[in-house]
C-alpha cells in the first residue's frame, strides 16, 4: 500500500502550494467526500522513486473558535491516517507561538516528523533555517514551494525507507479487484456475496493499520485478490452496520488494483462523490466496472429513467460496463464477474506495431488530421507504450498541434479496433526530431546528394 504523508502547519505558511507542487495539480484529487471538509484534501505524489498519498490540511491555531476547532479535528484525523508528517513553517516570518503549538501537536502524535521551512528563495539556506532548530523537529529543510525549489529533496528525505517490501503482507495473486463506493451503497453485502459463493478463501488479514483487507479467492478456476475498502464482515453484521468510509483506503485500493468495481445505490442520484471517485479511477488508469446495486427494489416503470440519469451524470465513464445488480439476492453478480475478466484482459492487451499503424492509417483515411498553419499534421506510425492502462504512442510531424478532439477520435478508433472496453486508453503523440535542428544553414536533402556526388568525383 502507498505510504501516506500529511502536511500540517499554521495558516498561510504554504501548505496548499506545497501540496500542489508535490502532486502536480491545482486542486484536490478527491473532495467533498463524506466526513470531510475542504480543509482536508488528498492527492497522489509521484515525483520520486517512492510514490505516496499526500494530505493537505487546514491551518492550525491555538485557542481556536468553533470553525477553527473543526479544522483542528480534521487535521487530527489526517495525522492519524498518515505514516509521516511534514510540519511547514514560514522562513520569512521566523518562529511564532502558533508554530510551537503545531510542533507540540506533531510531537504528541508519535509519528516521524520532518520540518520544512518554506519561502526561503533568495535567502542563505543556513540563515533561513537557523531560528527553527528550537522547535525540536530535527534538521530544518529549506524549500520554496511556489518556485518548486527543494520539493523533490524534501520528498526523498521524508519517504526514505518507506519502499514497500514485496515479501511483506499477504500474497496478492491473480486479478486484483477493488470494491469502492460511498457508505451504505452495499459494498459489504456485495463482498460477502462474492466470497460466500466460493469455497476457497485463504485469509482475511489486515494489510495496514487502516484496515485495508486483502482476500485471495478463486472463482471458476480463476485466481483473484479482493481489495476490500469496507472491511470484510460476517454476514449477520452487514445489515445493521454503518459502513465507515476512508479516503485513504479507497485511494490505496485504486492504486493497487487491476480492476475497480464502483458500487452505487439505484435509489440515489449519482452524487458528486460518485463522479469524483470514478474520475480518480480513470485518472489512475484502472479498468472500471460500474455496479448499480439494489436494482431488485426499483419498479419496472422507473428503470429506464434511472438508466438515462446515470448515463447523463457520468458520460466520461461511458467506456465502462454498467451492471444492474442485487448484491443481497445475487442477481447480476455472475455477469459482473464476466465483465471483470473482460476489462482486465483489455487493460493487459498486447498490440503489435504493424497492427496499430494499420489502424492509424485507416483512421486518417476516414478522418484526416487537421491543417495547421497551412500544413497538414502527419502521423506516421504507432506502437504500444504500456499496459494497464493501454498506452499508444503515435509518431509524426507537428504532433504538438494535434487537437484534443482528434485525440479522442483516435482513442475511440483504437478502443473499437482492439476491443478495449472497460479500460482507459491513453494516446501520446511524439514529434520526429529534425536532424538539422540547431545547426546553422542546414543543407537540404538535395544539396546533401549533390555534395556527395562532388566528393566522389574528386576521389576519382
Amino acid at each position: 500500500m502507498l505510504p501516506v504523508v500529511a502536511l500540517i502547519g499554521r495558516p498561510n505558511v504554504g501548505k496548499s502550494t506545497l501540496f500542489n507542487s508535490m502532486t502536480g495539480t491545482r486542486d484536490a484529487l478527491v473532495a467533498d467526500l463524506p466526513g470531510l471538509t475542504r480543509d482536508r484534501q488528498y492527492g497522489f505524489a509521484r515525483r520520486t522513486d517512492v510514490p505516496c498519498i499526500v494530505i493537505d490540511t487546514g491551518g492550525l491555531v491555538e485557542n481556536a473558535d468553533a470553525i477553527e476547532s473543526l479544522m483542528i479535528a480534521q487535521t487530527d484525523r489526517a495525522i492519524s491516517e498518515a505514516d509521516r508528517l511534514i510540519v511547514i513553517v514560514d522562513g520569512r516570518a521566523g518562529v511564532t507561538p502558533q508554530d510551537q503549538f503545531v510542533a507540540r501537536l506533531a510531537h504528541r502524535s508519535g509519528k516521524p516528523v520532518f520540518l520544512a521551512v518554506n519561502k526561503t528563495e533568495g535567502f542563505d539556506a543556513d540563515i533561513a533555517v537557523a531560528d527553527f532548530h528550537g522547535l525540536g523537529l530535527g534538521e530544518p529543510l529549506p524549500i520554496a514551494a511556489e518556485h518548486n525549489q527543494g520539493v523533490i529533496s524534501l520528498l526523498e528525505t521524508v519517504l526514505a525507507g518507506l519502499l514497500p517490501d514485496p515479501q511483506d503482507g499477504p500474497e496478492m495473486t491473480g486479478i486484483k479487484v477493488a470494491v469502492i463506493g460511498r457508505p451504505n451503497v452495499g459494498k459489504s453485502t456485495l463482498i460477502n456475496r462474492i466470497l460466500g459463493e466460493n469455497r476457497m478463501v485463504a485469509f482475511d488479514q489486515p494489510g495496514t493499520t487502516r484496515d485495508a483487507v486483502l482476500v485471495p479467492f478463486e472463482r471458476d478456476g480463476e485466481l483473484y485478490t479482493l481489495i476490500d475498502t469496507a472491511g470484510v464482515r460476517r454476514r449477520a453484521k452487514v445489515d445493521d452496520a454503518i459502513e465507515k468510509f476512508s479516503v485513504i483506503k479507497t485511494l490505496q485500493a485504486i492504486e493497487t488494483a487491476h480492476v475497480v468495481v464502483a458500487v452505487m445505490d439505484a435509489h440515489d442520484t449519482v452524487a458528486e462523490q460518485d463522479a469524483s471517485l470514478l474520475g480518480t479511477v480513470i485518472e489512475q488508469g484502472r479498468a472500471l466496472v460500474v455496479a448499480i446495486n439494489k436494482w431488485d427494489n426499483i419498479p419496472t416503470e422507473q428503470r429506464d429513467l434511472i438508466r438515462q440519469q446515470i448515463e447523463q451524470r457520468i458520460p466520461f465513464a461511458d467506456f465502462a460496463p454498467l451492471h444492474f445488480i442485487s448484491a443481497r439476492h445475487g442477481s447480476g453478480v455472475g455477469e459482473l464477474f464476466a465483465s471483470i475478466k473482460s476489462v482486465f484482459a483489455a487493460a493487459m492487451r498486447e498490440m503489435t506495431t504493424p497492427h496499430l499503424t494499420r489502424v492509424l492509417e485507416g483512421a486518417m483515411e476516414s478522418h484526416p488530421p487537421p491543417v495547421v498553419r497551412g500544413r497538414r499534421i502527419k502521423l506516421r506510425y504507432a506502437h504500444q507504450g504500456g499496459r494497464n492502462p493501454p498506452v499508444i504512442v503515435i509518431h509524426g510531424n507537428q504532433t504538438e498541434h494535434v487537437p484534443e478532439a482528434y485525440r479522442r477520435y483516435l482513442v475511440n478508433v483504437y478502443r473499437k479496433a482492439f476491443d478495449l472496453m472497460g479500460t482507459p486508453v491513453r494516446v501520446i503523440f511524439r514529434g520526429e526530431e529534425n536532424p538539422f535542428a540547431g545547426k546553422k544553414n542546414p543543407l537540404t536533402p538535395r544539396q546533401v546528394r549533390k555534395r556527395k556526388r562532388l566528393v566522389q568525383r574528386n576521389k576519382r
